[in-house]
């Protein structure tokens, strides 16, 4: 049982990570500042739709997908049908608002990548989600269809990968008007009460103090690692490790002894094998188990940092189990 006064100092990573995620806080409303300043921090609306070959593939692909969706259309310049859907797909690449990202193969010139895909015939869609292929569509389809199949691929990267696409850099009457709506705070009293709440024990009312700005703030980088942190260890700190790891040894197939262990692996420094036993059990799962695992897995994410090499790792092996 864990003591109520526990302390951060000791706690492998989440001690780092609350330094680490402090810098990338910054940096995050840096780039947030930026982009509506139209600066650095944002892709311009020409960016959303790029042309793809052999030798970029993998960096503006495969790379890419693990921060955005991308959606590819195969198409050749003598495919009629790919004339009336390509415009389609560029103008709601457009409109999505940077939800995802559409790369256009040219499949005369990089016959390899219409054969690793299957192509069978063009116009072919298909979407990579953190590394990951997928078939959309084949053929020419009416926008409503269109539409309904792009809603249902952004839904998927965010509910099970937490992909929320790229910032597109607003223009200036609409930049102004994002300034505008940012929650001004002041939210640094907020924060350093919850993180004095959450190095003193008192897990509740850190966890009170987090929700209280994101209330405010949703997006607040902070506030969220914070939050998961403090409910992290809130979930933790009565629980007898013996006896959590003995249950998750003996029944493999308990979803919710292996959520618990996974939570004791994360505290205790092991990072990997928290998101191992977690990705190993969404293998073995189905149904509402399934996504009781993916959720605990992605609140882990958050805890580690969506930057860390093993979040980014992990994200293409929940990925492969998924699909």
């Amino acid at each position: 049982m864990q003591p109520r006064n526990m302390s951060m100092s000791g706690v492998v990573d989440l001690a780092a990570v609350k330094a680490a995620q402090e810098a990338k806080a910054k940096a995050e409303q840096a780039r947030a500042q930026a982009a509506r300043e139209g600066g650095a921090g944002a892709v311009s609306p020409a960016d959303l739709v790029i042309d793809v070959d052999e030798a970029t593939f993998e960096r503006d692909v495969l790379q890419r997908s693990a921060e955005v969706p991308v959606v590819i259309d195969f198409w050749a310049e003598w495919c009629q049908p790919c004339k009336q859907l390509s415009p389609v797909l560029e103008r709601l690449a457009v409109e999505y608002n940077g939800r995802f990202l559409l790369a256009k193969i040219d499949v005369d010139a990089n016959q390899l990548l219409m054969q690793q895909f299957g192509v069978q015939g063009i116009p072919a869609v298909f979407a990579v989600v953190a590394g990951q292929a997928l078939p959309l569509f084949q053929g020419a389809a009416g926008e409503e269809q269109i539409r309904q199949t792009l809603d249902q691929l952004v839904q998927v990267a965010e509910e099970r990968f937490g992909l929320t696409g790229l910032t597109v850099a607003p223009d200036a009457e609409a930049g102004a008007q994002t300034a505008q709506q940012v929650p001004v705070g002041p939210y640094e009293a907020l924060l350093n009460a919850a993180s004095q709440a959450l190095d003193a024990g008192d897990l509740g009312g850190a966890v009170q103090a987090y929700k209280n700005v994101l209330a405010d703030d949703p997006a607040n980088p902070e506030a969220k690692l914070g939050l998961a942190q403090a409910e992290l260890l809130q979930r933790v700190q009565d629980l007898d490790p013996q006896r959590v790891r003995k249950e998750a040894a003996e029944k493999p197939t308990d979803v919710q002894a292996q959520i618990t262990a996974a939570d004791l692996d994360l505290v205790g420094g092991h990072v990997e094998d928290a998101f191992s036993r977690l990705i190993d059990t969404v293998r073995r799962t189905a149904g509402e188990d399934r996504d009781a695992v993916r959720l605990r897995l992605l609140e882990l994410f958050e805890v580690v940092g969506a930057e860390d090499p093993r979040v980014t790792g992990a994200r293409r092996a929940l990925a492969r189990a998924l699909f």
